[in-house]
């Protein structure tokens, strides 16, 4: 598949990229700052542990403090919560509650018995234990807990580095010196921009969050329908580098909308049904009797009750209504009907936005001079004891893009005949694909390509008819039937190209396959309900396709039409996954495209043709049609090196437990020699123990679509079997399966050279040979046997994503104008470029995303034109810098990590695709992969096959979609461990050590 090179446009060149990163001078850099620290009052264990198992069959084997976190997180703001350290884990003591030495008595005695008091009844409401509850409470303040005043804690010098010498910074780091430099930051002057100053304030923060959290004044900004509301929000996380021996700190900035537009119908904020919605409080007095006044934020929730919308349970954690407050809760009615203003009464109650609301006029995100511009503000706060981090500098090797890069269209009348010259190199690419499929094909014979077209509308079907006729230059009208009565009945098109043959078969997606789910009446709905619905029309779906008999060997692709999941009656009324399962059935791929609709907001029917077209080209992908990136660095890789990648698909069982299952996925790309950009793609095949064409493997994937209804997690040794599953357990024989699998993986590698990539963030809680603490340079390990040397024809790379900020934000260094953006690999400059292992890679801004680099979110500007523009309501968008650490390679046998994490770079660059990948192309597929395992929901209506990790998909700023807000609720968890049901780590970038299930 040869595409011809074309001169690129002439842009800026940037040498330099910074990051909005800090980290210490050294490793022996010391800060000490002093706290009001209350230890956990271990001595209350067994009394509170007689309590909470009182007439229990499975007793508790530690005390749920959970929700007593959250209620003295809510109450308490300026006290820090830490995770109860669990000793069977070799954790060693810590304290549980924190409080900068300045701030007065910031839990008054009185105030800390009403919340046990609360605690207590909250832990055992139930009458019958009345009398058990007074006893108990009596004992426990007979011994109550005091605190220690002056307690020196160091936030920066830790231990010495781990064994591969990454920084092991201490767990109550991650939460103390993030707060610590977070308190610095507020000491400085505003931060003044054309329209004002900004002045921010910190929110509460718990064993479940990640790092600080700073949020400025709420920003007026009048749009045309009247005022909208917004903020600028500082998270400050800290994070390791592998083989790095500093820790950093990460400043990330971006955009916090709030909800303030009230329905015409009902008078109130509409909140999204079945998801709980966060609110910032600012109370005018402390709500706890004798506690100080406060300059941070509470958080409270709302959640759906039987009465409407109100607090959940009440209140913070569902205590507060066993206890006395200065001043009232503030009632969820009177903020639902008035959200405007209580958010300009100084943000005395502020509903954060989520696009499930509807839209909001003002932009998500900021552009990169700005960003720029706040960040360097904020690194003022930075002490003599911490340095921003150098700006990276370009790779040493030539030649960023790969060796067949992507083209950017041209105009008439070249643009016709390089059309044609991408039908034809897509032909070739999609007969190559079906030759490795399954099937019986004479040496001479031209391969088939099958699909069919099951759609619901004649608008789309001759819409989709028409897009795959350009999309592979077919001549004819492959056999069209002349009248409309004709698609009534099976309708087969048929082409002849000199590569392939195409044939269509084009079907009415009929009974109603396409519509609601069946489920009873009303709005809730149990997991069996659904699962029964879902199983039912999988069957149905599957007889659709297999009455008229015909089946084909190898695998076949269906474009299902179908309508978007907001069109649905709810979301568990969505059929689409149904049908994806119920064509797996039948031997047939899915690729999904919207219904044409015209709503308020919203028109598919005028970019139908652009929907049709990628439709047939992420399908066409589904089979094995590729692009490969060829690398340009000639003899600086091994010769035929092909790349391997593993990833991990979670599925969540929605039960109170909530036990998960995992299914981890491997792929393989092997480059053709002949250098047109063609590759194999196979998927790895556990039953069968071997690689099968990547098509396979994703149908066998639907095998393992349901969590089995008996998993139940083994018990820790010696632990009673009726007891209290442990997740614990479970997870290490999660693990177990894992390396086991990735054993019989690896065997399979050998012999040929091969780069073996994995996500940092989506594989190193069931591989933790991945985790900072624990890689070693040039070592492997993939079981409980000690690390050993690398096999000789492997090289392990991991890449990390943006996601969770564990990559900093980032913007290219302009001295003579606003600082934008810059697509190459790039690599520390005090590094010693011989051992360096770590890179990061930027690529281009999203052809979608056309904002100036120069945009202002915060007050109008004047543009290159000499205008005055605003772009508070334009979206924002910035690429994510993404880190390639070169784990293992072979450097005495010649292999140079710069060349091979350059390799990883290019592989980002995916030709057919109009924008760059967050991930290289074989994790992108394996990644997509976890579409015929989970249920996808997707608001543009397709099931987004090749968007799902799309750079042009993905928002750096909120790490969703673009236009999709972010609340606190969600910042400090791990989406892997949300799948869990665990809370998320608050004290290790790396998952070492996760908190204990309260």
């Amino acid at each position: 598949m040869t595409f011809t090179r074309k001169a690129p446009t002439m842009a800026r060149r940037y040498d330099s990229i910074r990051t909005a990163a800090a980290r210490p001078v050294s490793a022996d850099a010391s800060v000490v700052e002093r706290y009001r620290v209350l230890p956990f009052p271990e001595e209350w264990t067994g009394a509170l542990l007689a309590l909470c198992n009182a007439g229990r069959d499975k007793p508790l084997e530690t005390v749920p403090t959970f929700r007593m976190d959250q209620v003295v997180q809510a109450l308490a703001p300026d006290v820090l919560v830490r995770p109860r350290p669990n000793r069977r884990r070799g954790e060693g003591p810590d304290f549980w509650l924190y409080a900068p030495e300045d701030v007065p008595d910031p839990l008054p005695d009185a105030a800390l018995r009403g919340l046990l008091g609360a605690w207590l009844k909250d832990l055992r409401p139930e009458p019958e234990f009345r009398s058990l509850l007074s006893e108990t409470r009596s004992s426990l303040l007979e011994n109550p807990p005091r605190w220690q005043e002056g307690v020196p804690v160091e936030l920066l010098r830790h231990e010495r580095p781990t064994g591969g010498g990454t920084a092991a910074p201490e767990p109550r780091q991650f939460q103390l010196s993030t707060d610590w430099l977070a308190r610095r930051i507020l000491a400085l002057e505003p931060y003044d921009f054309a329209g004002g100053r900004l002045r921010f304030r910190a929110m509460p923060r718990g064993p479940m969050d990640r790092g600080a959290e700073l949020v400025s004044q709420a920003l007026e900004f009048e749009g045309s329908r009247g005022t909208e509301w917004y903020s600028v929000v500082l998270n400050i996380t800290l994070h390791t580098v592998p083989f790095d021996p500093l820790p950093r700190f990460h400043v990330h900035s971006h955009i916090r909308r709030y909800a303030t537009r009230v329905s015409a119908r009902t008078g109130r904020l509409y909140l999204p049904f079945g998801r709980r919605t966060t609110v910032l409080l600012r109370p005018r007095v402390p709500w706890l009797p004798g506690a100080p006044a406060s300059d941070r934020f509470a958080v409270a929730r709302f959640a759906w009750s039987r009465d409407g919308y109100d607090w959940v349970g009440g209140g913070p954690a569902g205590m507060l209504r066993s206890m006395s407050l200065t001043e009232s809760f503030p009632d969820a009615d009177a903020i639902l009907t008035d959200p405007a203003g209580w958010l300009a009464d100084d943000m005395r109650a502020a509903v954060l936005y989520s696009t499930a609301m509807g839209s909001h006029e003002v932009g998500a995100g900021l552009m990169t001079d700005q960003r720029s511009k706040i960040v360097e503000w904020a690194l003022q706060a930075l002490p003599e004891q911490l340095e921003p981090v150098p700006a990276l500098v370009r790779t040493r090797l030539s030649g960023s893009t790969p060796g067949n890069p992507r083209q950017e269209p041209s105009k008439e009348p070249a643009k016709t005949e390089e059309e044609r010259r991408r039908a034809e190199a897509r032909r070739s690419g999609t007969a190559f694909a079906l030759r490795h499929l399954p099937h019986d094909i004479s040496p001479g014979e031209l391969p088939t390509l099958e699909a069919q077209l099951l759609w619901q509308t004649p608008v789309m079907r001759d819409t989709a008819i028409n897009a795959l006729v350009a999309h592979l230059d077919l001549k004819s009208d492959g056999g069209a039937p002349a009248t409309e009565e004709a698609y009534d009945g099976t309708v087969v098109l048929e082409w002849q190209s000199p590569e392939l043959t195409v044939r269509l078969c084009c079907r009415r997606l009929s009974r109603s396959l396409g519509q609601d789910l069946a489920l009873p009446e009303g709005t809730r709905h149990s997991r069996a309900a659904v699962t029964t619905a879902i199983r039912d029309r999988r069957r149905e779906m599957t007889a659709f396709l297999t009455e008229e008999g015909a089946s084909s060997p190898a695998p076949t692709l269906a474009l299902v039409e179908i309508d978007r999941a907001k069109d649905f009656s709810s979301p568990d009324h969505d059929a689409k996954f149904a049908l994806r399962l119920g064509c797996a059935d039948a031997g047939v791929l899915t690729q999904f495209m919207a219904v044409p609709k015209k709503a308020k907001g919203y028109n598919s029917e005028k970019n139908k043709e652009f929907r049709a077209a990628k439709a047939w080209d992420d399908g066409l992908r589904q089979l094995g049609v590729r692009v490969h990136p060829e690398h340009s660095l000639g003899e600086r890789l091994p010769v035929g090196m092909r790349y391997a990648a593993v990833w991990m698909v979670r599925k969540n069982r929605r039960s109170r437990t909530r036990w998960a299952g995992h299914v981890p996925v491997a792929v393989l790309v092997t480059p053709d020699p002949s250098g047109e950009g063609l590759a194999r793609v196979e998927g790895w095949d556990d039953e069968a123990r071997a690689w099968v064409p990547y098509p396979v493997m994703l149908l066998k994937l639907t095998r393992q679509c349901e969590v089995p209804k008996g998993l139940v997690p083994a018990p820790r040794d010696g632990e009673d079997p009726v007891a209290r599953p442990s997740w614990w357990a479970d997870m290490a024989q999660q693990r177990r399966a894992t390396e086991e699998w990735l054993q019989r993986v690896r065997r399979t590698l050998r012999g040929t050279p091969t780069m073996l990539l994995a996500h940092g963030q989506n594989m190193r809680s069931h591989w933790t040979w991945l985790q900072d603490g624990t890689v070693v340079a040039d070592k492997f390990r993939d079981g409980h046997a000690p690390s050993r040397r690398l096999d000789p024809d492997l090289r392990l790379v991991r890449v990390r994503t943006a996601r969770n900020r564990e990559t900093a934000q980032w913007w290219g260094v302009n001295p003579d104008g606003p600082n934008g953006l810059a697509a190459h690999l790039w690599t520390d400059p005090t590094a010693d470029p011989d051992k360096a292992r770590v890179f990061w890679s930027t690529t281009p801004k999203a052809r979608t995303f056309k904002l100036s680099v120069a945009a202002d979110k915060l007050a109008p500007r004047v543009n290159t034109k000499g205008k005055v523009t605003i772009d508070t309501d334009k979206a924002a968008w910035n690429p994510g810098l993404v880190e390639i650490a070169v784990l293992g390679c072979h450097p005495g046998d010649g292999d140079v990590p710069e060349a091979l994490a350059l390799a990883v770079h290019q592989l980002r660059q995916a030709p057919d695709l109009p924008d760059a990948l967050s991930l290289p192309l074989p994790l992108h597929l394996a990644g997509l992969a976890q579409e015929y395992v989970l249920p996808t929901q997707n608001e543009d209506g397709g099931d987004g096959a090749d968007a799902v990790d799309s750079a042009s998909d993905a928002d750096p700023d909120t790490g969703a979609a673009p236009g999709v807000e972010t609340a606190p609720e969600p910042e400090g968890a791990d989406w892997e461990q949300l799948a869990f049901g665990i809370p998320a780590q608050p004290t290790s970038a790396e998952d070492v050590k996760e908190t204990e299930p309260r």
